[in-house]
């Protein structure tokens, strides 16, 4: 008879104590040249990830000329005093590394990513784009061609018609708010070299900039290395801008932008609130997921799963702007909070009225012990795999600082998140969400959908074309 074989198991691993997270928390130095550098070491992340901030935002772009900075943030990657477009293009490609840039509301942001065995000559380049760009005309008219190709093709698309509208409705004519971030096609077309030299050297320089860098620094002696590359980089002393109050209008309305023979209505529904620097902050994040953060919310149950309106709708809190801290006070901003999704246009009336009766049904019942414990979990639970990597913790680190934050603030916030209650995270989403005090716009057919918004009371209604 022949011998069964046997098999050897080797014994289950056995799961290891669990250790507390918190997020990273950055060493902040000042280079010689003024330029601020928060570090961060994170063993294993052999891609660095590297955010430079420059204080040129857009309220500063010159009038007549707004987009003059995102024109700059894509030039920074066209060539050096050391190498042409190509060659710089090819220098990146070489050591593994991607250069981004793009400007907002607060600033001009940079961003590297390089492997750490390159970090040396990664900075180098980006050290080189900071200090002495070619800003060529060639490469420049080429950008502007460029800008002015995507403008018809954003005016096209719903979600950003309708961004553009709500900005525009919400702010004053003269806020750099109320406009596109990008320009528009009158004020691009007039952008040159000249025009993004003068911004460059009005507003780039070391003393306003910081740098973030994150990621496995495991026999890097940073210090030599920056001062090296980044720390060649000169300019003026800081000079202090004030930062104008943001001014919104919320007043209750709604602005239908025509589009005939749509077959779906984009909505956009908005307000300027509390940002990060209110105490209320941590409660409005953990009330707005509650309201439209995820599949299983309030909005997505009632208007996708319940009534078939639409594939999701969600409610958000995003930072406009951060003043820094004055004499007579704290650090001050404003958020965007909003909801948005899009429906199919013959139910454009009945979702809106489901929504506005989710909203009320909230302020007067309160959000669940249930509801609160799942956004707990979702936000707080899942920030470890959420930071995994060197550039999601380079990029709060430099939201942070951009936004005029404490370097603790991402791990206080999540301290907080866990400790708020349901009737704190109620309060502050209701106040948040104030019925009457929305300002709705519609990318859709008005057609068919402006008298049965209009008969739902939420405001007066105006019809504006597509443009």
């Amino acid at each position: 008879m022949t011998e069964l074989a046997t098999m050897d198991f080797h014994p289950q691993p056995q799961a290891g104590e669990a250790k507390p997270w918190a997020f990273p928390a950055p060493e902040r130095t000042t280079l010689g040249n003024g330029l601020t550098v928060l570090r961060c070491h994170r063993p294993g992340q052999q891609i660095v990830a590297v955010e430079v901030l420059l204080d040129a935002p857009l309220e500063a772009e010159p009038d007549g000329l707004d987009g003059v900075g995102t024109i700059m943030a894509r030039a920074f990657s066209e060539g050096t005093d050391k190498h042409s477009a190509e060659e710089f293009a090819a220098e990146l490609e070489r050591c593994g590394a991607t250069l981004d840039a793009y400007a907002d509301h607060p600033g001009v942001r940079l961003s590297l990513e390089v492997p750490a065995s390159r970090l040396a000559k990664g900075l180098g380049l980006l050290a080189d784009a900071l200090r002495a760009p070619a800003f060529a005309d060639s490469e420049v008219e080429r950008l502007v061609r460029n800008r002015l190709d995507e403008i018809p093709h954003e005016l096209a698309n719903p979600s950003r018609r309708a961004a553009k509208e709500l900005s525009k409705e919400l702010f004053p004519a003269t806020s750099r708010m109320s406009r596109p971030r990008q320009g528009t096609e009158e004020t691009v077309a007039g952008i040159d070299s000249s025009a993004v030299r003068a911004f460059h050297e009005k507003h780039v320089r070391p003393a306003t900039a910081t740098a973030v860098v994150v990621g496995d620094l495991t026999g890097v002696d940073l210090d030599e290395l920056l001062g090296d590359t980044l720390g060649s980089w000169t300019g003026s002393a800081a000079e202090a801008r004030p930062v104008p109050p943001i001014v919104a209008d919320d007043t209750g309305r709604v602005v239908i932008v025509d589009r005939p023979g749509a077959v779906q209505t984009q909505l956009l529904i908005g307000r300027v609130g509390a940002d990060r620097h209110d105490r209320v902050w941590p409660a409005q994040v953990l009330g707005t997921y509650c309201l439209g953060g995820t599949l299983t919310s309030r909005l997505d149950r009632v208007l996708r799963e319940e009534k078939g309106y639409t594939y999701g709708v969600r409610s958000f809190g995003q930072v406009l702007r951060s003043a820094p801290p004055s004499s007579s006070g704290g650090a001050t901003g404003a958020a965007m909070l909003a909801i948005s999704g899009s429906v199919d246009t013959p139910n454009t009336g009945p979702a809106l009225e489901d929504l506005w009766t989710v909203l009320r049904t909230l302020a007067a019942e309160g959000l669940t012990d249930a509801e609160r414990d799942v956004a707990v979990q979702n936000l707080v639970g899942v920030a470890p795999l959420k930071y995994e990597t060197a550039s999601a913790v380079a990029g709060t680190l430099a939201d942070q600082v951009e936004q005029h934050l404490a370097d603790d603030y991402q791990a206080e916030l999540y301290r907080r998140l866990a400790t708020t209650g349901t009737v704190e995270a109620t309060a502050a989403v209701v106040n948040a969400f104030p019925v009457d005090r929305l300002v709705t716009v519609l990318v859709g057919d008005a057609a068919q959908i402006k008298a049965p918004v209009e008969a739902l009371g939420i405001g007066a209604v105006t019809v504006v074309p597509a443009e």
